[in-house]
Protein backbone atom coordinates (compact mmCIF):
# COMPACT_ATOMS: atom_id res chain seq x y z
CA UNK A 1 0.00 0.00 0.00
CA UNK A 2 2.48 2.56 0.88
CA UNK A 3 4.64 1.63 -2.61
CA UNK A 4 1.66 2.24 -4.43
CA UNK A 5 0.82 5.54 -2.31
CA UNK A 6 4.26 7.27 -3.37
CA UNK A 7 3.97 6.36 -7.06
CA UNK A 8 0.32 7.77 -6.89
CA UNK A 9 1.39 10.88 -5.18
CA UNK A 10 4.70 10.65 -7.89
CA UNK A 11 1.95 10.62 -10.67
CA UNK A 12 -0.03 13.40 -9.60
CA UNK A 13 3.73 15.48 -9.06
CA UNK A 14 4.45 14.57 -12.57
CA UNK A 15 1.07 15.60 -14.03
CA UNK A 16 1.52 18.91 -12.15
CA UNK A 17 4.84 19.37 -13.78
CA UNK A 18 3.48 18.81 -17.02
CA UNK A 19 0.67 20.62 -16.40
CA UNK A 20 2.69 23.87 -15.53
CA UNK A 21 5.27 23.59 -18.25
CA UNK A 22 2.56 23.60 -20.70
CA UNK A 23 0.67 26.85 -19.12
CA UNK A 24 4.59 28.28 -19.39
CA UNK A 25 4.93 27.69 -23.11
CA UNK A 26 1.31 28.97 -23.83
CA UNK A 27 1.90 31.99 -22.05
CA UNK A 28 0.01 32.03 -18.97
CA UNK A 29 2.16 33.78 -16.09
CA UNK A 30 1.50 33.57 -12.47
CA UNK A 31 -0.65 36.08 -11.16
CA UNK A 32 2.20 36.99 -8.78
CA UNK A 33 3.99 38.29 -11.47
CA UNK A 34 1.36 41.55 -12.25
CA UNK A 35 1.58 42.04 -8.56
CA UNK A 36 5.59 42.56 -8.88
CA UNK A 37 4.77 45.19 -11.72
CA UNK A 38 2.52 46.88 -9.71
CA UNK A 39 4.95 47.33 -6.77
CA UNK A 40 7.61 48.19 -8.89
CA UNK A 41 5.55 50.94 -10.86
CA UNK A 42 4.51 52.22 -7.28
CA UNK A 43 7.98 52.18 -5.90
CA UNK A 44 9.02 54.09 -9.29
CA UNK A 45 6.37 56.73 -8.63
CA UNK A 46 7.42 56.95 -4.66
CA UNK A 47 11.04 57.38 -5.94
CA UNK A 48 10.21 60.37 -8.31
CA UNK A 49 8.30 62.17 -6.38
CA UNK A 50 10.91 61.87 -2.92
CA UNK A 51 13.67 62.80 -5.85
CA UNK A 52 13.04 64.74 -9.13
CA UNK A 53 9.53 66.70 -6.75
CA UNK A 54 12.40 68.17 -4.79
CA UNK A 55 13.86 69.88 -7.38
CA UNK A 56 10.25 71.02 -8.59
CA UNK A 57 9.14 74.85 -7.64
CA UNK A 58 6.11 76.83 -7.74
CA UNK A 59 6.15 80.62 -9.60
CA UNK A 60 3.79 83.03 -8.82
CA UNK A 61 3.81 86.47 -10.77
CA UNK A 62 2.46 90.02 -10.33
CA UNK A 63 1.62 92.29 -13.14
CA UNK A 64 0.07 96.04 -12.42
CA UNK A 65 -2.59 96.81 -15.19
CA UNK A 66 -4.11 100.17 -15.96
CA UNK A 67 -7.87 100.78 -16.69
CA UNK A 68 -8.39 103.39 -18.79
CA UNK A 69 -11.45 105.91 -18.32
CA UNK A 70 -15.21 104.78 -19.61
CA UNK A 71 -17.47 106.66 -21.56
CA UNK A 72 -19.19 104.03 -23.40
CA UNK A 73 -22.17 102.04 -21.29
CA UNK A 74 -23.58 98.99 -22.84
CA UNK A 75 -26.62 97.19 -21.94
CA UNK A 76 -28.35 94.23 -23.55
CA UNK A 77 -31.63 94.35 -25.18
CA UNK A 78 -34.08 92.34 -23.57
CA UNK A 79 -35.59 90.25 -26.25
CA UNK A 80 -32.20 89.21 -28.34
CA UNK A 81 -31.07 92.08 -31.02
CA UNK A 82 -27.08 93.00 -30.64
CA UNK A 83 -25.49 95.31 -27.84
CA UNK A 84 -25.65 99.01 -28.16
CA UNK A 85 -24.89 101.88 -26.48
CA UNK A 86 -28.40 103.79 -24.96
CA UNK A 87 -28.13 107.55 -25.34
CA UNK A 88 -30.48 108.08 -22.31
CA UNK A 89 -28.22 106.12 -19.97
CA UNK A 90 -25.34 107.30 -22.02
CA UNK A 91 -26.20 110.73 -21.20
CA UNK A 92 -27.07 110.46 -17.63
CA UNK A 93 -23.39 108.97 -17.07
CA UNK A 94 -21.54 111.12 -18.81
CA UNK A 95 -23.83 114.43 -17.06
CA UNK A 96 -23.37 112.91 -13.07
CA UNK A 97 -20.33 110.94 -13.31
CA UNK A 98 -18.37 112.29 -16.36
CA UNK A 99 -15.09 110.39 -17.35
CA UNK A 100 -13.96 107.53 -15.14
CA UNK A 101 -10.55 108.34 -13.56
CA UNK A 102 -7.79 105.54 -14.71
CA UNK A 103 -7.38 103.08 -12.03
CA UNK A 104 -4.77 100.35 -11.22
CA UNK A 105 -4.66 96.69 -10.33
CA UNK A 106 -2.80 93.78 -9.92
CA UNK A 107 -3.17 90.74 -11.69
CA UNK A 108 -1.84 87.76 -10.21
CA UNK A 109 -0.06 84.48 -11.81
CA UNK A 110 0.50 81.22 -10.66
CA UNK A 111 2.95 78.41 -12.42
CA UNK A 112 5.51 75.97 -11.52
CA UNK A 113 9.02 74.95 -12.47
CA UNK A 114 11.99 72.82 -12.13
CA UNK A 115 15.73 73.61 -10.94
CA UNK A 116 18.29 72.01 -13.43
CA UNK A 117 21.38 73.64 -12.40
CA UNK A 118 22.64 74.10 -8.51
CA UNK A 119 23.31 77.58 -8.62
CA UNK A 120 19.41 78.51 -9.02
CA UNK A 121 18.62 78.31 -13.04
CA UNK A 122 15.09 77.13 -13.30
CA UNK A 123 13.43 76.01 -16.30
CA UNK A 124 9.66 77.09 -17.14
CA UNK A 125 6.96 77.95 -19.24
CA UNK A 126 7.47 81.09 -20.80
CA UNK A 127 3.75 81.94 -20.68
CA UNK A 128 3.84 81.60 -17.18
CA UNK A 129 6.34 84.47 -16.31
CA UNK A 130 5.10 86.45 -19.39
CA UNK A 131 4.36 90.12 -18.49
CA UNK A 132 5.38 89.51 -14.97
CA UNK A 133 6.17 92.49 -12.94
CA UNK A 134 7.60 90.71 -9.91
CA UNK A 135 8.27 86.91 -9.66
CA UNK A 136 8.36 84.97 -6.34
CA UNK A 137 9.92 81.37 -6.34
CA UNK A 138 8.94 78.99 -3.50
CA UNK A 139 11.39 76.41 -3.23
CA UNK A 140 9.53 72.54 -2.22
CA UNK A 141 11.27 72.99 1.44
CA UNK A 142 9.00 76.38 1.70
CA UNK A 143 11.68 78.93 0.93
CA UNK A 144 11.03 81.90 -0.82
CA UNK A 145 12.89 83.69 -3.04
CA UNK A 146 13.24 86.75 -5.71
CA UNK A 147 12.94 85.17 -9.41
CA UNK A 148 14.91 86.96 -12.47
CA UNK A 149 13.94 86.40 -15.56
CA UNK A 150 17.46 85.75 -17.63
CA UNK A 151 16.17 84.25 -21.26
CA UNK A 152 12.53 83.62 -22.45
CA UNK A 153 11.63 82.22 -25.95
CA UNK A 154 7.96 83.33 -27.10
CA UNK A 155 8.15 81.00 -29.94
CA UNK A 156 8.97 78.04 -27.86
CA UNK A 157 7.13 78.89 -25.05
CA UNK A 158 10.14 78.41 -22.66
CA UNK A 159 11.80 80.37 -20.40
CA UNK A 160 14.87 80.25 -17.84
CA UNK A 161 14.69 82.28 -14.60
CA UNK A 162 16.92 82.13 -11.76
CA UNK A 163 17.25 83.00 -7.85
CA UNK A 164 19.74 83.86 -5.69
CA UNK A 165 20.75 80.53 -4.30
CA UNK A 166 23.61 77.72 -4.18
CA UNK A 167 23.43 74.05 -3.80
CA UNK A 168 19.98 73.15 -5.02
CA UNK A 169 18.76 69.78 -5.76
CA UNK A 170 18.97 69.08 -9.47
CA UNK A 171 16.27 67.49 -11.76
CA UNK A 172 18.50 65.27 -14.45
CA UNK A 173 16.69 65.76 -18.48
CA UNK A 174 16.10 62.91 -20.01
CA UNK A 175 15.81 61.80 -23.72
CA UNK A 176 12.37 62.77 -25.00
CA UNK A 177 13.32 60.80 -28.23
CA UNK A 178 13.26 57.81 -26.44
CA UNK A 179 9.51 58.00 -25.43
CA UNK A 180 7.26 55.72 -26.40
CA UNK A 181 3.51 55.37 -26.14
CA UNK A 182 2.01 53.55 -22.95
CA UNK A 183 4.96 54.51 -21.43
CA UNK A 184 4.35 55.44 -17.49
CA UNK A 185 5.40 59.03 -16.48
CA UNK A 186 4.72 61.27 -13.71
CA UNK A 187 3.75 65.23 -13.81
CA UNK A 188 4.61 67.41 -10.79
CA UNK A 189 3.88 70.57 -9.96
CA UNK A 190 1.84 72.79 -7.75
CA UNK A 191 -1.77 73.40 -9.13
CA UNK A 192 -3.63 75.27 -6.82
CA UNK A 193 -0.57 75.40 -4.23
CA UNK A 194 -1.06 78.72 -2.70
CA UNK A 195 -4.60 78.15 -2.35
CA UNK A 196 -3.98 75.50 -0.58
CA UNK A 197 -1.14 77.01 1.82
CA UNK A 198 1.25 73.92 0.77
CA UNK A 199 4.88 74.12 -1.43
CA UNK A 200 4.94 70.44 -1.58
CA UNK A 201 4.30 69.59 -5.25
CA UNK A 202 1.99 67.20 -6.14
CA UNK A 203 2.72 64.44 -8.10
CA UNK A 204 -0.14 62.39 -10.70
CA UNK A 205 0.30 59.49 -12.30
CA UNK A 206 -0.06 58.60 -16.15
CA UNK A 207 1.02 57.19 -19.61
CA UNK A 208 2.05 58.67 -22.61
CA UNK A 209 -0.79 58.73 -24.49
CA UNK A 210 0.37 59.93 -27.61
CA UNK A 211 3.56 61.40 -29.30
CA UNK A 212 4.03 64.47 -32.27
CA UNK A 213 0.69 65.79 -31.39
CA UNK A 214 -0.38 69.84 -32.75
CA UNK A 215 -1.89 72.03 -30.87
CA UNK A 216 -1.27 74.52 -33.91
CA UNK A 217 0.05 78.42 -34.04
CA UNK A 218 -1.28 80.54 -31.18
CA UNK A 219 -0.72 83.94 -33.38
CA UNK A 220 -1.76 86.27 -30.28
CA UNK A 221 1.75 85.39 -29.04
CA UNK A 222 3.65 83.41 -31.85
CA UNK A 223 3.64 80.19 -30.13
CA UNK A 224 4.36 77.29 -31.57
CA UNK A 225 2.64 74.22 -29.92
CA UNK A 226 3.59 71.71 -33.32
CA UNK A 227 5.14 68.86 -31.40
CA UNK A 228 3.66 67.85 -28.12
CA UNK A 229 3.40 64.95 -26.13
CA UNK A 230 0.02 63.97 -25.00
CA UNK A 231 -0.57 62.22 -21.49
CA UNK A 232 -3.17 61.91 -19.32
CA UNK A 233 -1.07 62.37 -16.16
CA UNK A 234 -3.87 65.03 -14.78
CA UNK A 235 -2.47 68.67 -15.24
CA UNK A 236 -4.58 71.25 -13.84
CA UNK A 237 -3.80 75.32 -13.70
CA UNK A 238 -0.89 75.61 -11.92
CA UNK A 239 1.18 72.64 -13.21
CA UNK A 240 2.27 74.70 -16.30
CA UNK A 241 6.07 75.05 -16.63
CA UNK A 242 6.71 71.79 -14.49
CA UNK A 243 8.30 68.37 -15.07
CA UNK A 244 6.86 65.25 -17.06
CA UNK A 245 9.29 62.77 -15.83
CA UNK A 246 9.94 58.83 -16.47
CA UNK A 247 9.66 56.23 -13.74
CA UNK A 248 13.79 56.84 -13.68
CA UNK A 249 13.37 60.29 -12.35
CA UNK A 250 14.48 62.12 -15.52
CA UNK A 251 12.48 65.25 -16.92
CA UNK A 252 11.22 64.34 -20.57
CA UNK A 253 8.51 66.77 -21.28
CA UNK A 254 7.54 70.45 -19.73
CA UNK A 255 3.90 70.43 -18.55
CA UNK A 256 2.42 73.04 -20.92
CA UNK A 257 -1.66 72.60 -21.49
CA UNK A 258 -4.23 70.88 -21.10
CA UNK A 259 -7.52 70.19 -23.82
CA UNK A 260 -10.41 70.77 -21.60
CA UNK A 261 -14.32 72.06 -22.31
CA UNK A 262 -15.06 72.98 -18.85
CA UNK A 263 -11.61 74.52 -17.67
CA UNK A 264 -10.60 71.17 -15.56
CA UNK A 265 -8.61 68.03 -16.19
CA UNK A 266 -10.21 65.79 -19.02
CA UNK A 267 -7.82 63.57 -19.30
CA UNK A 268 -6.15 65.09 -22.06
CA UNK A 269 -2.50 66.92 -21.31
CA UNK A 270 0.70 68.04 -23.21
CA UNK A 271 4.25 68.82 -22.77
CA UNK A 272 6.81 69.86 -24.46
CA UNK A 273 9.46 67.93 -25.08
CA UNK A 274 12.43 68.33 -23.13
CA UNK A 275 14.79 67.82 -26.35
CA UNK A 276 13.35 70.78 -27.78
CA UNK A 277 14.38 72.03 -24.45
CA UNK A 278 17.75 71.14 -24.30
CA UNK A 279 18.94 72.45 -27.91
CA UNK A 280 18.17 76.55 -26.59
CA UNK A 281 19.13 76.09 -22.24
CA UNK A 282 22.15 77.60 -22.63
CA UNK A 283 21.28 80.43 -25.05
CA UNK A 284 18.56 80.92 -22.59
CA UNK A 285 20.60 80.77 -19.64
CA UNK A 286 23.13 83.98 -21.65
CA UNK A 287 20.02 85.60 -22.46
CA UNK A 288 20.47 85.52 -26.12
CA UNK A 289 18.01 85.40 -28.61
CA UNK A 290 16.35 82.06 -30.08
CA UNK A 291 16.80 81.90 -33.91
CA UNK A 292 14.80 79.68 -36.40
CA UNK A 293 14.94 78.82 -39.49
CA UNK A 294 13.02 80.35 -42.20
CA UNK A 295 12.09 79.60 -45.91
CA UNK A 296 9.66 82.34 -46.75
CA UNK A 297 6.99 80.63 -48.24
CA UNK A 298 3.42 79.63 -47.56
CA UNK A 299 3.16 75.52 -47.68
CA UNK A 300 -0.19 73.13 -48.26
CA UNK A 301 -0.23 69.71 -48.05
CA UNK A 302 -1.21 67.12 -51.00
CA UNK A 303 -4.20 65.72 -52.00
CA UNK A 304 -4.74 62.85 -53.89
CA UNK A 305 -6.68 65.05 -56.19
CA UNK A 306 -3.51 67.71 -56.34
CA UNK A 307 -0.85 64.78 -56.67
CA UNK A 308 -2.91 63.35 -59.66
CA UNK A 309 -2.68 67.23 -61.33
CA UNK A 310 0.98 67.53 -60.36
CA UNK A 311 1.97 63.74 -62.47
CA UNK A 312 2.79 62.49 -58.38
CA UNK A 313 2.63 59.14 -57.17
CA UNK A 314 1.19 59.94 -54.02
CA UNK A 315 0.71 62.82 -51.86
CA UNK A 316 4.03 62.52 -49.99
CA UNK A 317 5.39 66.43 -50.66
CA UNK A 318 4.83 69.68 -49.82
CA UNK A 319 3.06 72.02 -52.27
CA UNK A 320 4.47 75.39 -52.08
CA UNK A 321 1.27 77.93 -52.56
CA UNK A 322 3.16 81.52 -52.46
CA UNK A 323 6.91 82.48 -52.39
CA UNK A 324 7.64 85.59 -50.53
CA UNK A 325 9.02 88.08 -51.96
CA UNK A 326 13.34 88.79 -50.83
CA UNK A 327 12.86 85.40 -48.85
CA UNK A 328 15.67 82.54 -49.27
CA UNK A 329 13.63 80.23 -50.71
CA UNK A 330 12.99 83.11 -53.90
CA UNK A 331 16.23 83.72 -54.14
CA UNK A 332 17.27 80.62 -54.51
CA UNK A 333 14.60 80.06 -57.63
CA UNK A 334 11.79 78.32 -55.86
CA UNK A 335 8.48 78.99 -57.76
CA UNK A 336 4.77 78.46 -56.53
CA UNK A 337 2.98 75.49 -57.16
CA UNK A 338 6.94 73.36 -56.43
CA UNK A 339 6.46 70.63 -54.77
CA UNK A 340 9.04 70.30 -51.82
CA UNK A 341 10.17 66.20 -51.78
CA UNK A 342 13.27 66.05 -49.53
CA UNK A 343 15.01 68.88 -47.38
CA UNK A 344 18.54 68.75 -46.49
CA UNK A 345 18.13 64.84 -48.09
CA UNK A 346 15.27 63.68 -46.00
CA UNK A 347 12.14 63.19 -46.85
CA UNK A 348 9.28 65.84 -46.43
CA UNK A 349 6.40 64.31 -46.14
CA UNK A 350 3.99 67.04 -44.42
CA UNK A 351 4.05 70.63 -43.71
CA UNK A 352 4.43 69.67 -40.11
CA UNK A 353 7.22 67.51 -41.29
CA UNK A 354 8.98 70.51 -43.28
CA UNK A 355 8.02 73.04 -40.59
CA UNK A 356 10.02 71.40 -37.86
CA UNK A 357 12.97 70.50 -40.44
CA UNK A 358 13.24 74.52 -40.94
CA UNK A 359 12.98 75.71 -38.01
CA UNK A 360 15.45 73.33 -36.41
CA UNK A 361 18.22 74.27 -39.14
CA UNK A 362 20.78 76.17 -38.74
CA UNK A 363 20.73 79.89 -39.60
CA UNK A 364 22.84 80.86 -42.59
CA UNK A 365 23.17 77.37 -43.20
CA UNK A 366 23.08 76.27 -47.30
CA UNK A 367 20.53 73.82 -47.71
CA UNK A 368 19.35 71.45 -50.68
CA UNK A 369 16.01 70.90 -51.58
CA UNK A 370 14.63 68.94 -53.77
CA UNK A 371 11.23 69.69 -55.94
CA UNK A 372 9.36 68.91 -58.56
CA UNK A 373 8.24 71.27 -60.90
CA UNK A 374 6.53 70.51 -64.22
CA UNK A 375 6.63 67.11 -63.39
CA UNK A 376 10.72 67.29 -63.43
CA UNK A 377 13.02 67.41 -60.45
CA UNK A 378 15.10 69.94 -59.36
CA UNK A 379 17.21 70.19 -56.63
CA UNK A 380 18.17 73.88 -55.06
CA UNK A 381 20.30 75.46 -52.50
CA UNK A 382 18.68 77.32 -50.09
CA UNK A 383 20.59 79.53 -47.88
CA UNK A 384 18.21 79.48 -44.29
CA UNK A 385 16.65 82.87 -43.45
CA UNK A 386 16.44 84.01 -39.74
CA UNK A 387 12.35 83.88 -38.85
CA UNK A 388 11.48 87.38 -39.24
CA UNK A 389 10.55 88.96 -35.50
CA UNK A 390 7.10 90.01 -36.40
CA UNK A 391 6.39 86.95 -39.11
CA UNK A 392 2.69 88.15 -39.30
CA UNK A 393 3.31 91.12 -40.18
CA UNK A 394 5.58 90.70 -42.83
CA UNK A 395 3.42 87.71 -44.40
CA UNK A 396 0.09 90.01 -43.61
CA UNK A 397 -2.60 90.05 -45.80
CA UNK A 398 -2.81 93.27 -47.96
CA UNK A 399 -4.16 96.22 -45.81
CA UNK A 400 -6.42 99.13 -47.17
CA UNK A 401 -4.71 102.59 -47.32
CA UNK A 402 -7.84 104.27 -46.44
CA UNK A 403 -9.81 104.16 -43.26
CA UNK A 404 -13.46 104.36 -44.86
CA UNK A 405 -16.25 105.50 -42.05
CA UNK A 406 -14.46 103.67 -39.02
CA UNK A 407 -13.37 100.30 -40.79
CA UNK A 408 -9.60 98.95 -40.70
CA UNK A 409 -9.80 95.96 -43.14
CA UNK A 410 -7.29 93.43 -44.25
CA UNK A 411 -7.70 91.46 -46.98
CA UNK A 412 -8.09 87.34 -45.82
CA UNK A 413 -5.21 85.30 -45.50
CA UNK A 414 -4.00 82.32 -43.27
CA UNK A 415 -3.28 84.58 -40.10
CA UNK A 416 -6.43 86.22 -40.30
CA UNK A 417 -8.15 83.33 -41.08
CA UNK A 418 -6.91 81.67 -37.55
CA UNK A 419 -7.28 84.48 -35.97
CA UNK A 420 -10.81 85.10 -36.33
CA UNK A 421 -11.60 81.35 -37.39
CA UNK A 422 -13.05 81.97 -40.56
CA UNK A 423 -14.31 79.67 -43.24
CA UNK A 424 -14.76 82.71 -46.06
CA UNK A 425 -12.61 82.72 -48.92
CA UNK A 426 -13.35 85.83 -50.58
CA UNK A 427 -14.40 89.21 -49.21
CA UNK A 428 -12.02 91.75 -46.69
CA UNK A 429 -12.08 91.16 -43.27
CA UNK A 430 -12.49 93.69 -41.09
CA UNK A 431 -9.52 93.71 -38.30
CA UNK A 432 -10.50 97.01 -36.32
CA UNK A 433 -13.73 99.22 -35.88
CA UNK A 434 -12.88 102.75 -35.17
CA UNK A 435 -14.99 103.92 -31.99
CA UNK A 436 -17.57 106.72 -32.41
CA UNK A 437 -17.73 105.70 -36.39
CA UNK A 438 -20.64 105.05 -38.59
CA UNK A 439 -19.44 102.01 -38.58
CA UNK A 440 -18.85 101.74 -34.99
CA UNK A 441 -22.55 102.89 -34.76
CA UNK A 442 -23.99 100.33 -36.88
CA UNK A 443 -22.74 97.70 -35.12
CA UNK A 444 -19.71 96.47 -37.17
CA UNK A 445 -17.04 94.31 -35.48
CA UNK A 446 -13.81 92.72 -35.79
CA UNK A 447 -13.95 89.98 -37.75
CA UNK A 448 -17.21 90.62 -40.16
CA UNK A 449 -16.42 89.65 -43.36
CA UNK A 450 -17.08 92.20 -46.01
CA UNK A 451 -18.86 90.59 -49.52
CA UNK A 452 -20.92 93.39 -50.87
CA UNK A 453 -21.30 97.16 -50.83
CA UNK A 454 -24.56 98.64 -51.88
CA UNK A 455 -24.90 95.16 -53.80
CA UNK A 456 -21.17 95.22 -55.82
CA UNK A 457 -19.29 92.30 -54.68
CA UNK A 458 -16.22 92.76 -52.80
CA UNK A 459 -13.78 90.00 -53.45
CA UNK A 460 -10.31 91.86 -52.14
CA UNK A 461 -8.55 94.80 -51.19
CA UNK A 462 -8.57 95.94 -54.75
CA UNK A 463 -12.13 95.81 -55.10
CA UNK A 464 -13.35 97.59 -51.49
CA UNK A 465 -11.28 100.52 -52.63
CA UNK A 466 -12.87 100.54 -56.02
CA UNK A 467 -16.52 100.72 -54.28
CA UNK A 468 -15.79 102.47 -51.30
CA UNK A 469 -14.20 105.61 -53.60
CA UNK A 470 -15.67 108.70 -53.54
CA UNK A 471 -18.87 106.94 -52.03
CA UNK A 472 -21.22 109.24 -50.46
CA UNK A 473 -24.74 108.59 -48.72
CA UNK A 474 -25.83 105.23 -46.86
CA UNK A 475 -24.13 102.05 -47.69
CA UNK A 476 -25.72 98.61 -47.46
CA UNK A 477 -23.16 96.24 -46.42
CA UNK A 478 -23.52 92.77 -46.43
CA UNK A 479 -20.99 90.61 -44.09
CA UNK A 480 -20.65 87.36 -43.01
CA UNK A 481 -22.95 87.66 -39.93
CA UNK A 482 -25.90 89.88 -42.08
CA UNK A 483 -26.26 93.27 -43.42
CA UNK A 484 -25.72 96.90 -41.58
CA UNK A 485 -26.33 100.14 -42.74
CA UNK A 486 -23.53 102.86 -42.42
CA UNK A 487 -24.20 106.17 -42.84
CA UNK A 488 -22.73 108.55 -44.84
CA UNK A 489 -22.56 112.13 -45.92
CA UNK A 490 -25.46 112.81 -48.48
Amino acid sequence: MKTKSIIFGLGFLLLGLIIGVAAHSQGVKPQTSSILEGFRIEEGVINVASTAGKAVVSISTEHTAKIGGMRRYYFSQPFGGTQGEDEFFRRFFDDFFGQMPEREYKQMGLGSGVIIDQDGYILTNEHVISDADKITVTLSDGRTFKGEIKGRDTRSDLAIIKIDARNLLVSSLGNSDDLKIGQWVVAIGNPFGFALQNPEPTVTVGVISALHRSLGRISARDRDYSDLIQTDAAINPGNSGGPLVNLKGEVVGINVAIFSTSGGYEGVGFAIPVNNAKRIISKLKEGKKILYGWLGVTVQDLTDDLAKYFGLPDKNGVLVAKVLENGPAQKAGMKESDVIKQFDNKPVNNVKELLSAVAKAEVGRKIKIAVVRDKKELTLEVQIGARPENLEEETASVVSTENWRGLEVEEIGPENAQRFRLEEKKGVVVVDVGPDTPADEAGMIAGDVILEINKQTVANISDYEKVTKGLKGNALIKTSRGYFLVKGEE
